[in-house]
């Protein structure tokens, strides 16, 4: 078996001390370079990326946070990147799933336990594993998912789905199914779902309108909060309740910051109590964390689910488990998809147009580290940040 040499942007292992400490941290570039990888086994293909999305997993790989994964893995350097729109080039002997010339969406469960759930995902923490931050990479055929032929819809609309419309799907069907173990159709046609977030949190609003929800998203940007507006979601501006952002030891140390906290929680409260009949949120899907879980789970009705496959600022979080229970929330917790959600979504997409909506600029092949830049600087306004590979 030979290898195969591409042009990718490729990620270094860093120099930081093995535990550091935040100001120790020291953000990684990307630096284009030949990379070379062995040639397919007969499971495998060998895939062209066109377009790919940018994640906030490739965000934590570049700052380390929470670890170096070129270091986890062993592995120096890699090739990030797990969302996004692939020709096939060449298959495996043995490869089913798909043929050359077929275009696929990523499908990035990188390791997958014996029921078929994600214990690593492709492109970050799972060993071995490549991204399409490369001219050409190399991937299992489950880690493709085919595009029906003659799609209604645009690569760049498949490339902004491919990870955060399936991670939304899987973990819809799972809160849904939850809440209405307790709550029937008769109990509440209509729930409520309210979304913390970004790209998988609209996309699991806009999900959740086709099972008769009524649906609100959070949001600080004007054009965000235009675009929310538009899919017929109910904005939230969060710039209303603006120090909403919950620190244990600030609020039982500093008095100041513990009036503000609460001041902009009660205002909250009170905006979740107007557009919920006084009944609280139904579903509440969190993908921000720890900052925002104290007043999610004031705001959530009895009955009510909090739900999560991400946890963008910050991972622990503390409950009361006596309220929970009296309250009888359910929390969920997710983590991508297996193979079949990951096809059931796509068909559903092609049937229903369940996909994202495209704005703002596709960043070109090598202005890239500029697409990270702007991303971990708050500089993008849209939810689905494109780049370009290679020429559809």
């Amino acid at each position: 078996m030979g290898n195969i040499t591409t042009e990718a942007w490729v990620l270094y292992a860093g120099n930081n001390p093995p535990k550091p400490e935040p100001a120790e941290l020291k953000p990684a570039e990307l630096k284009k370079e030949s990379f070379s990888f062995a040639d397919i086994t007969e499971s495998e293909v060998l895939a062209e990326p066109i377009y790919g999305c940018w994640e906030g997993n490739m965000t934590h790989a570049l700052q380390r946070l929470p670890v170096d994964i070129c270091k986890q893995r062993k592995e120096n350097p890699v090739v990030l990147g797990n969302a996004g729109v692939v020709r096939i080039l060449k298959t495996g002997r043995s490869v089913t799933t798909v043929q050359p010339g077929d275009l696929c969406v990523i499908f990035c469960n990188g390791v997958w336990d014996k029921f078929g759930y994600p214990e690593k995902i492709l492109a970050y923490d799972a060993p071995n594993t490549m991204g399409c931050l490369a001219k050409q990479m190399k991937l299992h055929e489950k880690q493709v998912i085919l595009l029906p032929e003659n799609t209604d819809f645009s690569l760049k609309q498949w490339a902004a789905f491919s990870l955060r419309y399936i991670t939304a799907w899987a973990n819809w069907k799972l809160a849904y199914g939850c809440w209405r173990v307790q709550m029937t159709e008769e109990d509440c046609p209509a729930p409520f779902v309210w979304g913390w977030g970004g790209g998988v949190s609209i996309a699991e609003l806009s999900l959740a309108q086709f099972q008769g929800a009524r649906v609100a998203m959070i949001a600080s940007d004007d054009k965000r909060l235009k675009l929310i507006e538009s899919m017929r979601i109910k904005p939230i501006d969060r710039r209303k309740f603006p120090d909403l952002e919950y620190d244990e030891d600030k609020y039982q140390t500093d008095p100041v910051y513990k009036k503000k906290y609460t001041e902009s929680e009660e205002i909250f409260l009170d905006i979740v109590k107007k557009h919920t009949l006084g009944l609280g949120v139904s579903i509440f899907i969190d993908y921000v964390g720890s900052p925002v879980t104290r007043a999610t789970l004031r705001a959530l009705a009895r009955q009510g689910v909090v739900t999560t496959a991400g946890w963008k600022e910050g991972m622990k979080i503390t409950t009361v488990r006596a309220i929970e229970c009296i309250q009888r929330h359910i929390h969920i917790h997710t983590h991508y998809a297996r193979y079949p959600q990951g096809r059931s979504a796509v068909r559903f997409a092609e049937d229903t147009g369940w996909l994202p909506k495209i704005d703002g600029e596709v960043y070109s092949w090598d202005n890239i580290p500029q697409l990270a830049y702007d991303y971990t600087n708050g500089k993008i306004s849209n939810y689905y940040p494109l780049f370009e590979i290679n020429m559809p």
